[in-house]
């Protein structure tokens, strides 16, 4: 079987690799992996500077979703594998340029604990009240896909989706509330409202019961245990990122591998697919597309205008990275915590900032301070176009109105500033993506030896597009022990 993968970044490496476990089995696998750049592994972009790390890209996975942590430990990663520092976690929102942390007891979007609720100056007295009132929510019959802005709201208040629901997914995806889809991106959330109405009351029952699973897994001895420190909401790879990408690239072919190679078009013919690259034409018998889906749906437009049009209908944002490093002498004390969330109505540039050295111990010199900040996204898109030196400057003044010019004075300047443009990188998964899925799906299987893998599909972060990609090769696999039988 010969397989054509399209696009290597963390989702095609993974399909190759996957291909290649099969082929060092004994199976007849052979495969091309085309990259139109000269580097594989996409947005995943680290460097250590000083003995820094870097990350240009994103700066971690998910800890509960496991296909990230299963691959570094094939790859012989496992001891790289790094918690957040979870202990010290703690997030604030910009209010008119001060510091508001999240109250105690905040279950992603959804408030649990009336006293923090009741303190925290986040929210009005208008909202409190709202938010106190949600408990008597009713449940609501699930009906149409609608946005998450639109379901935060109903349940408690318009200054909600600004204050919190907007900050916190674009954050995530780059995206807008009022844009992405409640049913996809938040579904734990649609369910219970349909079940119990009161998103308040179903985090507090789901909560209750996670405790009880935990309770009746303790060993019956009834020895007294040590109870355990928080897990790391994420995890990382102590010299970086990057090391997941080399250690993939040194597992394939490298006389398979095409870069600086894009595919300008797709046929599929009697036998299977016709791919043109660079002039040159190869014959497979199918083709894993792990590029966005914009660039996937353009290729396949010839073939099938109708799941052309649907995977170029995927809307995406863009997004840009600046990791400051300073000698932490020159700075004042930073806040605690790993960093903070910027809405939308503050009218800034800057999205979000991390304190990377806080976030990830062991990876930043001692005396030495990172500073990583979001930018961009659905609503900054034209912030791309702006010379790397404005937007370091941009950074800076944001940074020190928000921080104080006591934390970052006015004569600290970073001993070092890296810039990172991501293009139309970051899929939104926007009101209706389910039926969307439901109607590519169908078109896809409609045309043997095709699969979609990356993260305009199932999930966004790096472990669903490793799963997505690993999936689609051995879905191939199978279906080529299959034929042989």
């Amino acid at each position: 079987m010969r397989t054509a993968i399209i696009g290597a970044g963390i989702a095609g490496l993974s399909a190759a690799y996957e291909l290649e476990q099969s082929r060092r089995s004994g199976a007849p696998v052979e495969y091309r992996l085309y990259e139109s750049r000269a580097r594989l592994g996409g947005s995943i972009a680290s460097e250590v500077v000083n003995g820094a790390v870097i990350e240009g890209g994103p700066d971690s996975f998910i800890t509960e979703k496991p296909a990230a942590a299963e691959l570094c430990r094939e790859l012989g990663l496992g001891d790289q594998l790094t918690l957040s520092n979870d202990a010290d976690r703690k997030t604030y929102i910009v209010v008119r340029n001060r510091l508001v942390p999240l109250p105690d007891g905040l279950m992603f979007l959804v408030p649990t604990k009336l006293v923090p609720t009741a303190l925290t100056p986040l929210f009005s007295l208008r909202t409190k009240a709202r938010m106190a009132l949600e408990l008597l929510h009713p449940p609501r019959s699930a009906g149409q896909d609608e946005s998450v802005a639109a379901l935060v709201e109903r349940h408690f208040g318009a200054e909600a989706v600004d204050r919190l629901a907007d900050p916190l997914l674009s954050g995530i995806y780059g995206g807008d509330a009022a844009q992405l889809s409640a049913r996809t991106v938040l579904p734990r959330l649609v369910e219970m409202e349909t079940k119990y109405g009161s998103l308040t009351r179903g985090m507090l029952a789901a909560h209750q019961q996670m405790r009880a699973r935990m309770s009746a897994a303790k060993p019956a001895s009834g020895a007294a245990t040590k109870p355990a420190g928080p897990r790391g909401i994420f995890t990382t790879l102590r010299g970086g990122l990057q090391q997941m990408v080399d250690a993939l690239e040194a597992r394939i072919n490298p006389a398979w591998v095409r870069r600086s190679t894009a595919v300008t078009a797709l046929e599929k013919t009697a036998a299977g697919w016709r791919v043109t690259a660079n002039g040159a034409a190869e014959d497979f018998d199918a083709v894993i597309f792990a590029s966005p889906a914009w660039a996937a749906g353009a290729l396949l437009e010839p073939v099938d205008r109708v799941l052309g049009e649907e995977l170029r209908g995927i809307p995406y944002s863009s997004s840009i990275t600046v990791n400051l490093v300073y000698d932490e002498s020159q700075l004042g004390r930073l806040p605690e915590g790993f960093g903070f969330l910027v809405p939308a109505s503050e009218e800034r540039s800057m999205l979000a900032c991390t304190f990377v050295h806080r976030k990830f111990l062991g990876r930043t010199p001692p005396g030495k301070a990172v500073l990583r900040a979001f930018l961009g996204g659905m609503k900054n898109a034209s912030l791309l176009a702006e010379p790397d030196e404005k937007l370091v400057a941009t950074v800076e003044r944001e940074l020190r109105e928000i921080l104080g010019a006591k934390t970052l004075p006015a004569e600290a300047r970073p001993e070092y500033a890296q810039v990172a443009r991501w293009q139309r990188a970051m899929a939104q998964y926007a009101v209706g993506h389910q039926d969307r899925m439901t109607r590519i799906r169908e078109r896809v299987a409609a045309l043997p030896g095709l699969k979609l893998a990356g993260n305009a599909y199932d999930g966004i972060g790096i472990p669903d597009c490793i799963r997505l990609g690993r999936g689609a090769a051995r879905e191939l696999a199978a279906t080529l022990a299959a034929v042989e039988r």
